[in-house]
Parts: C-alpha cells; sequence; structure tokens
C-alpha cells in the first residue's frame, strides 16, 4: 500500500534574519570627484618659472611679477635702472626658463637698421640674394641701453613690436611667436643719449623701474655671486627649463580669454582719461593706455586664478602702464616731482567702482 508523502508542517519556524546595522538617518551625500582645471596645468609653469628667476635674481619679487604679467600680456617691457642691477640677468634667466631663443643687441650711436632687422647680401656660390637675418629674429630680444641709437635705428624696431614681423628689401618674414622686446636705459646718463620719441614709448605696455636691493638681500647677492670662480655665482646657466615656448602661448591664450567686467573697463578708460586734464600733466595718456591697463589686469587676475579682473588690478597697473605715457608740465618736472608722484594723485581722483 502507498502512502502519501508527508506534507510539512503549515506554519513552519521562520529562521532568524542575519543582523545589520540600521540605515541612517542622514545618508552621506555621494563622493565628489574634483574636475581637473584646465588652467592649473599653465598656471603651475609661470609659478615654476617665478621661482627659478628668484633664485637668480634676488630682492625683486615684484619686478618678476611684472615681467611675467607682460609676458602673459604678450608685451614689451621698457627697463630702467642704474647699472649693475641685472637688467641683463633678469632677461637672460627668464628665456632659459621656457627654452626661447635669446639674442641681445648692443645699441650704440653707429648702429644700423640693417644691424638690427638684417639684410640681403649676394651669395657667389649660389648666384643669387640671400636674406641674412638680423637679431631681431628671436624670441626674447634684449635691447640694451636703447638711448645710445639715433632715431633712425630705434625706428627700425617698431614694425618688430607692434606686428611681430620684419620687412627686409620688399620682403616681409613673420617672427616665430611668442616674441618680446625688452629695452634698457640708464637713467643717469643723459649725454651722448637720444631719448626715444612718443610713439616708440607707446609700444612698450609696461615701464618697470629697478631699484637698490635691501641691505640683507644685497649681502645675500655678494655671498651667492662669489661663492663660485670667476665670481659665476647666481649665474642664468643655473636656471633649468621649466617649460616650452607652446605652454607660453597657451598661457597667453587663456589670459586673454579672461573676463574684462564692464564696470572695471569703465574705470580704466577713466582713468586713462584723468591723465588728459590733470593740471601736471601736459600730455596724457592715449587710447593704448586704457588698452594696456585692461590687458595687465587680466595677466594680474590670471596669476591670482581669477577668471575675472578687479579694479585692484587695475590700479596694480596703473603706475608701470602709465608711466612712461604722459609728459610732466614743464613747472612740475622742474619742481622735482616724480611721474609715479603725479599718477598716484591721478588714482586718488578717480573713484574706482564697486565689484
Amino acid at each position: 500500500m502507498n502512502l502519501p508523502p508527508e506534507l510539512p508542517p503549515s506554519n513552519p519556524t521562520p529562521k532568524p534574519t542575519p543582523w545589520a546595522p540600521p540605515a541612517p538617518l542622514f545618508p552621506e551625500p555621494p563622493p565628489q570627484y574634483e574636475i581637473p582645471n584646465p588652467q592649473s596645468a599653465i598656471r603651475n609653469p609661470l609659478s615654476t618659472i617665478h621661482n627659478a628667476i628668484s633664485q637668480v635674481f634676488i630682492g625683486q619679487e615684484e619686478v618678476i611679477h611684472q615681467v611675467l604679467a607682460a609676458l602673459l600680456a604678450g608685451g614689451h617691457v621698457l627697463l630702467e635702472g642704474k647699472p649693475g642691477l641685472g637688467k641683463t640677468h633678469l632677461v637672460l634667466a627668464l628665456a632659459r626658463t621656457f627654452g626661447g631663443a635669446f639674442r641681445r643687441i648692443q645699441f650704440t650711436p653707429d648702429l644700423m637698421p640693417s644691424d638690427v632687422t638684417g639684410h640681403t647680401l649676394f651669395d657667389l656660390a649660389a648666384q643669387q640674394f640671400r636674406v641674412r637675418q638680423g637679431p631681431v629674429f628671436t624670441q626674447l630680444l634684449l635691447a640694451d641701453e636703447i638711448n645710445r641709437a639715433p632715431a633712425k635705428t630705434q625706428s627700425a624696431l617698431l614694425e618688430v613690436m607692434q606686428e611681430g614681423r620684419v620687412t627686409i628689401d620688399g620682403e616681409t618674414h613673420t617672427l616665430a611667436p611668442p616674441f618680446m622686446t625688452f629695452a634698457t636705459q640708464n637713467p643717469i646718463e643723459q649725454e651722448g643719449t637720444y631719448p626715444l620719441p612718443e610713439a616708440q614709448l607707446d609700444r612698450f605696455l609696461l615701464k618697470i623701474l629697478i631699484d637698490y636691493p635691501d641691505a640683507n638681500q644685497e649681502a645675500s647677492i655678494v655671498r651667492a655671486v662669489c661663492s663660485e670662480a670667476a665670481a659665476r655665482g647666481l649665474s642664468p646657466d643655473h636656471v633649468t627649463q621649466v617649460c616650452t615656448p607652446q605652454d607660453i602661448l597657451d598661457a597667453q591664450s587663456a589670459t586673454a580669454a579672461v573676463d574684462a567686467v564692464e564696470s572695471v573697463v569703465q574705470y580704466a578708460v577713466a582713468l586713462t582719461r584723468a591723465t588728459r586734464t590733470h593740471g601736471a600733466i601736459s600730455l596724457g595718456a592715449g587710447t593704448r593706455g586704457a588698452i594696456s591697463l585692461v590687458r595687465m589686469a587680466k595677466a594680474y587676475a590670471f596669476l591670482d586664478n581669477r577668471h575675472y579682473i578687479t579694479p585692484a588690478d587695475v590700479k596694480r597697473a596703473a603706475l608701470p602702464v602709465l608711466r612712461h605715457r604722459i609728459t610732466l608740465a614743464p613747472e612740475v618736472a622742474i619742481s622735482g616731482q616724480s611721474t609715479d608722484t603725479v599718477l598716484q594723485s591721478v588714482l586718488n581722483t578717480v573713484q574706482a567702482p564697486r565689484t
């Protein structure tokens, strides 16, 4: 006899549930992933460039900052300072940091325009004319004691500085970017010099004044220079390359993309226009002065890791941008007032916007 299978009980005993911690009342937010900043890779070499230059150019932090800002803005710089303060040292060190080509022209009264731009010559072997490029075919050009050469030679730099190209015997040659001119002049020697005309002065984005370092910094310079044979300490040869010219071009593009706030642009224009009506100024700055203020403000904002400019950026740029674009009234110049003092009074008269 076949018996039916035994059925399970109708109410089986439930198995105990394994213990689990209670759910939190406020669940933790999902992990946040940092979005990479495309400009951070550009700013890092700039800070490295600053540190590298400051190792061999001691006691001039603001000068280095202004030079880097001018490099970002793609402008030219007029360096003025007494002999022996390292003007050539600074430019050569900057060139080594990004591997840029560097050339130096020692301006003298007998220097000809073709000595600057280059000329054509007839190649007897090839039976054709060839262009012999001058020292302007570089990326960082140092025009040493530019006011030693006559106006004809000085004007040879006008097209180069403004257009980034050179015309030799009717043929135009474009310079490889980035191109930047540093011109030096000695403020204490005026005999045998040719003052730069206003048209050429206006081509310089900045006029940077290099002054003596303080006593402790000067002592550090003396010890470092004398620590090697033939006083070769603090040589620009010690500076290593930290980026490439393409990195500089990328940084210049990122700087140009910084937002120019309308109220700050109007403030830059108001400052420039105020130099034309100030009683102590006989010749005020032109429109290029306002343009240069905004360009430098963008560079300062980029170096400060901001994507917009502020009135403080314009104020910081006012003295180096405008000091070579104005002419003091004769009675003011005779009284001994400096250009910077007059410009500071202009800054005090123009109300800055609140952003």
